[in-house]
């Protein structure tokens, strides 16, 4: 049986989220503590040591990301919950950590469940949990670290290191400073989603570039030049669009 840890400082979330569990998952999952603070949290894991974690943001008194600051080392998988769509999502997807929206239902739990199950065998929870401490501290948003999908695994990169992506079908290839470039087993939307606005900007269907590396823009050709010397189109639907672009951001 998997040991789960729940921390909700909402009894009513709390007990809907445990009857959940039990009802559809009762041979693989365990509740195993029940707690309405990080501090109590903290606690129960180190009693109990559980593999899943589902943890609340929005806790009075300590929130729950500062539950890590108790762990040298996260031996835990975490399934983030709250009631704000907007709050810290894009940090929590950017590492590639899997959340649940209040309420709750046993549609969403399900996914949730088999995203976790797939991650435990990988044992990846500690690397993914470093990357989202380390992308919230960032002082500069326009530089956190995202976990970009591979036939390989994932592959970390800082969005500032990042020239352009391009759509190739279902897939994306990511172009980087240095030339190297990856390939995503996601679309150009999907990365789209996942990149800052800024400096990012969809320049065309196939195209979305760091606005920062461009040095050049050829009006009569309707295209960029980059500063690896590489030349991109930019959509006759995008130009006025990009035109704006560039000349608010200088």
């Amino acid at each position: 049986m998997i040991k789960v840890v729940i921390i909700d400082d909402e009894m009513n979330a709390q007990n809907v989220l445990q009857n959940t569990i039990n009802r559809y998952f009762p041979n693989k999952f365990s509740v195993v503590a029940i707690c309405d603070s990080v501090s109590q949290g903290v606690e129960a894991i180190n009693r109990h040591e559980p593999e899943l974690v589902f943890l609340d943001i929005q806790m009075p008194g300590e929130n729950g990301f500062e539950l890590f600051k108790y762990f040298k080392v996260v031996k835990f998988e975490v399934i983030f919950t709250t009631a704000y769509e907007q709050f810290a999502l894009k940090a929590i997807k950017c590492s590639a950590l899997d959340y649940l929206l209040k309420p709750i239902n046993h549609l969403d739990l399900a996914n949730s469940i088999k995203l976790f199950e797939a991650r435990y065998q990988q044992n990846s929870g500690q690397k993914k949990l470093a990357l989202l401490l380390e992308n919230l501290t960032l002082d500069n948003q326009n530089s956190y670290k995202i976990a970009f999908p591979t036939l390989e695994g994932f592959d970390l990169i800082h969005s500032n290191q990042i020239l352009y992506c391009k759509a190739d079908s279902n897939y994306c290839f990511i172009k980087k400073i240095d030339n190297t470039s990856i390939v995503v087993t996601k679309t150009l939307k999907y990365i789209e989603e996942l990149l800052p606005d800024k400096p990012f900007m969809r320049i065309h269907k196939t195209f979305v570039v760091n606005l920062n590396y461009i040095v050049r823009y050829h009006k009569s050709s309707k295209e960029i030049e980059l500063t690896n010397g590489e030349k991109l189109p930019v959509s006759f639907r995008k130009e006025d669009e990009f035109v704006k672009a560039i000349l608010q951001k200088e």
